[in-house]
């Protein structure tokens, strides 16, 4: 049965993975998180590297500055400290590396963050 499932394209881990991949990106989140909920779907280490790979030309950095600038309008009500700690914070939960959110921060907010 799962066979002839895979025969006829049906069951399709590298698909899947490049279009879960791609899907999420483009929702703002990082290849850490990508990573995770692949990885909690099934999809092995070789696939989901392939899949974060294709995802395109835009940087890890170009995409958390994206997500920065679609979030900071709402967090730019507190002060700039802050503000600073809840774009880390979202940057995080979002699944990007900490020397991104860092500089992500450090660029948007104008905050330098404590380590």
């Amino acid at each position: 049965m799962v066979a002839d499932l895979t025969a006829r394209g049906y069951l399709d881990d590298a698909a899947f993975a490049r279009h879960w991949a791609a899907t999420r990106s483009a929702r703002g989140y990082g290849p850490a998180r990508l990573r995770a909920e692949l990885r909690a779907r099934g999809v092995g280490a070789p696939l989901i590297d392939a899949a974060l790979a294709a995802l395109g030309d835009d940087t890890e950095l170009e995409r958390a500055r994206a997500v920065a600038r679609r979030r900071l309008p709402a967090l730019r009500r507190a002060d700039r400290e802050r503000t600073a700690a809840r774009l880390r914070d979202h940057l995080l939960r979002r699944g990007y590396a900490a020397a991104v959110v860092a500089r992500v921060v450090r660029e948007s907010a104008g905050v330098a963050l404590e380590e």
